[in-house]
């Protein structure tokens, strides 16, 4: 690893490095008697990373290293492929997490989020945001990694095309987390981009969106200390961020998503227990957890020991969690009424 791989933005280039076989789940801060099995409803699909529900209600994944989309029937776990041909991970290079990252909906219509894949990394696709036209045709609707050379974060970076993350249908576009260059993206689907807002050295990562607010989580720079784990929301007046929640109190960090479930609750994702091995590095295995905001501003654990999460989705009271050992665990009944705490 080269020197100047040494800033705590690096993250999101290396979070997700190895990949471990997700262990189960265990029992949270749960009311007695009310269980929350944990089911594997997909295995052997490969790296996994992002997820959405599309307008069947079905849940799709991306799976980077084949450059590939899957559409997962919620209740059988029956996969079928939806798309391929996506700029796929260099698979020897260590930036884990790059390829397609990403997708999300806006109508019928499916938009991949592709990064880590320019000539900045020995590359040699566009950092964007590609319109999925066919089971393998696309179109570039935006130019990220253009942009990012063009209009470059302060303070100093050394990938120039920075290293997006998460990608969320918003207004007449979306909006896109950069790690990399700590900030938020709107992009209009005319390829217009425009910087939301800048943070610190904080990992933005995951985004959930309620009306015009925006929610997103940051993973915390190095030593990626729960407490530096939060849940921020941004004013859809001034685009200031307020912190939510944090990690701080639990034995769990490095959020990755955050998600609206049944009732409106919001739900975090995280990795995990970081150890500090080298930067970079991802929480130790089965360490991960799905988390639950309490009124109160603090969060409730609802499953621990999951494995190297990468990201989730809700559809009716079911949550769904994403794992890079190319796996998706349902988890059923996560609020049902009425003890939804």
């Amino acid at each position: 690893m080269k020197k100047f791989i040494s800033n705590s933005r690096i993250f999101m280039l290396l979070a997700f490095y190895f990949a471990m076989v997700v262990s189960g789940c265990k029992k949270g801060d749960l009311p007695p008697g009310v269980p929350r099995p944990a089911q594997l409803l997909v295995t052997g699909l490969g790296e996994l990373q992002g997820s959405a529900v599309g307008p069947d209600e079905a849940l799709y994944v991306t799976a980077p290293l084949a450059g590939t989309i899957w559409r997962v029937n919620p209740k059988t776990g029956a996969f079928t492929l939806f798309t391929t041909g996506l700029p796929k991970r260099i698979p020897d290079l260590f930036y884990i997490g790059s390829g397609v990252v990403d997708v999300a909906f806006r109508g019928e219509t499916a938009y991949a989020l592709v990064t880590g894949v320019a000539p900045d990394l020995d590359g040699h696709d566009t950092v964007g945001i590609y319109r999925v036209d066919g089971p393998n045709s696309f179109t570039i609707k935006a130019d990220l990694g253009a942009w990012s050379i063009a209009h470059p974060p302060v303070p100093d970076f050394f990938v120039p095309t920075g290293f997006q993350y998460a990608l969320e249908p918003y207004r007449d576009g979306f909006i896109v987390t950069d790690g990399h260059h700590n900030r938020v993206l709107y992009v209009t689907l005319d390829g217009e981009i425009t910087e939301v807002i800048a943070f610190e050295d904080v990992v933005p990562t995951g985004l959930a969106v309620r009306g015009n607010t925006i929610y997103v989580t940051e993973a915390g720079p190095i030593p990626h200390l729960p407490e530096n784990a939060k849940l921020m929301s941004l004013s859809p007046k001034s685009y200031t961020a307020t912190e939510v929640a944090s990690a701080a109190g639990l034995d769990v960090g490095l959020f990755v998503d955050v998600e609206i479930g049944f009732g409106g609750t919001l739900y975090t994702l995280a990795q995990g227990i970081w150890d500090g091995p080298f930067e970079g590095a991802p929480a130790l295995p089965n360490t991960g957890a799905l988390l639950k905001l309490k009124p109160n501003g603090t969060f409730s654990v609802i499953v621990d020991g999951l494995n190297q999460p990468t990201s989730m989705e809700f559809i009716g009271k079911n949550a769904y969690v994403v794992s890079l050992a190319g796996e998706v665990w349902k988890i059923n009944f996560v609020s049902p009424p009425p003890y939804d705490h």
